[in-house]
């Protein structure tokens, strides 16, 4: 890259720096003290965790590398703000981060604070910096790895407000049920299917639209940023086949559950119908009725914006579904779940438009007509796509060097493809080759269906 090509990437880093670092105070803004110490499953962590530890990776990966003469803003903070990184340092089990009262959110806010003049000094100073156009990169790296903390704070503080008994909102829903959350000059849209209120309209008939397959190729392939497992570009050969033009609705899947199933074991994979067992369910997560009417009362559904009755809802792409939902779902369906590359097939070339986290409505949205942009519809947001893919590694595949090398690909084994990002991803963050991964049984994240055939 030529030296002007440099100077302006590192201009852009440092306003996206500053604008993501922002955003998750933005993010933090509705929550009280006591909501951001709460860890309510094995997978979430407490907001203020989340604060400390997008700071330490700044601090561990970069400022200790590339800026002279930097000094740590805590000597403890190493070990215990770290996440999994095993060759890093020691640190603290996950199930003991709810237990943090100490540091601070004080010192954790000006533990922050610490680190953003750190980061800010050495790309202000950059040419000065030994291996800049690397210190560069691992900003960036950076940067990412906080987009994805935002989705994450916003995942677990969904699943702590529920555990409530009060069911409290993170953000209260507009009276006009158009698109609520956050408005900030980092939060906006000219999206139209942003402005659509959950209950309004019909349900548009769901239709499939044919692809020829072929040998296409798959995985990054431009010059930007990309993570390790999106790598290297590599050819894929797909038979024709179809996908669906929208994601499964509310509605649909409440038609599932009356069907009988949760019920009914043919439709599960062994391990799935094991976990409906184990786990007792019987619904998707934040689905509950009154205990009065456990077997015929309303359904109603936890969002962000509190409790919701699904009449509301019910033109809504459905959320919260494990692996085995969704495939027990399509298997209902007389359908399928589609490729890692079947969807990326689909999704490159495309504008990353969509239900995302700068709409600011913060839950999945009705789809806008098909005869719009047809089979395009939510290509991007609103939920995580289930893909029938095990998270493997691509051909010519390079972890990072070092303890990033754990980043992504010692989960390579037990875990499920998503693509697409959902209404809490960054917009900035997402595109066709962005590859999501989480165990079978996983419910907590904002993850839906989309048919194949």
């Amino acid at each position: 890259m030529s030296a002007t090509g440099e100077c302006c990437r590192q201009s852009e880093l440092a306003s996206r720096f500053s604008s993501v670092r922002r955003r998750t105070l933005d993010l933090c803004a509705p929550l009280t003290p006591e909501d951001m110490m709460v860890q309510s499953c094995p997978e979430a962590s407490p907001a203020k965790w989340h604060l400390a530890h997008t700071a330490w990776f700044f601090e561990s990966f970069i400022l200790r590398e590339f800026l002279p003469g930097y000094r740590l803003f805590n000597q403890d903070f190493p070990w215990l703000f770290n996440s999994y990184y095993q060759s890093f340092a020691a640190f603290p089990e996950k199930r003991l981060r709810s237990s943090f009262s100490r540091p601070s959110l004080d010192q954790v806010l000006a533990y922050r604070a610490h680190v953003d003049r750190g980061v800010e000094s050495l790309l202000h100073n950059l040419q000065n910096a030994p291996a800049g156009h690397q210190a560069l990169t691992r900003i960036e790296l950076g940067v990412n790895h906080e987009e994805q903390h935002q989705e994450l704070l916003l995942t677990d503080m969904l699943h702590a407000l529920y555990t409530n008994p009060l069911r409290p909102a993170y953000l209260p829903l507009p009276h006009e049920l158009g698109a609520p959350g956050l408005a900030s000059e980092t939060c906006e849209t000219t999206n139209p299917q942003v402005t659509r209120a959950p209950g309004s309209g019909s349900i548009t008939a769901l239709s499939f639209h044919s692809f020829p397959g072929g040998l296409v190729e798959a995985g990054y392939s431009g010059s930007g940023f990309c993570f390790d497992n999106e790598r290297t570009r590599h050819r894929v050969w797909l038979e024709p086949y179809r996908l669906a033009t929208r994601l499964v609705t509310c509605a649909e899947f409440a038609a599932f559950i009356a069907d009988g199933g949760y019920r009914r074991p043919e439709l599960w994979l062994s391990a799935g119908w094991d976990a409906v067992q184990a786990h007792g369910w019987r619904a998707p997560l934040y689905w509950s009725r009154p205990p009065m009417d456990s077997e015929g009362g309303d359904w109603r559904i936890f969002t962000l914006c509190g409790e919701l009755p699904l009449a509301q809802l019910e033109r809504s792409p459905v959320s919260h579904v494990s692996y085995f939902e969704a495939d027990a779902y399509a298997r209902w369906a007389g359908h399928r779940l589609p490729t890692e590359f079947e969807w990326e097939a689909v999704a490159e070339g495309q504008p990353v438009t969509g239900n995302l986290l700068d709409s600011g409505a913060l839950m999945p949205l009705p789809a806008t007509s098909p005869d719009q942009n047809e089979y395009r519809t939510q290509c991007y947001g609103d939920c995580w796509q289930w893909t029938a893919s095990a998270y493997l590694a691509y051909p010519g595949f390079q972890p990072l060097g070092g303890a990033l090398g754990e980043y992504n690909g010692k989960f390579m084994s037990g875990q499920m493809v998503l693509r697409g990002g959902s209404c809490v991803t960054p917009e900035a963050h997402i595109r066709a080759s962005y590859r999501n991964f989480f165990p079978p049984e996983t419910r907590w994240q904002f993850s839906g269906i989309r048919l194949a055939l």
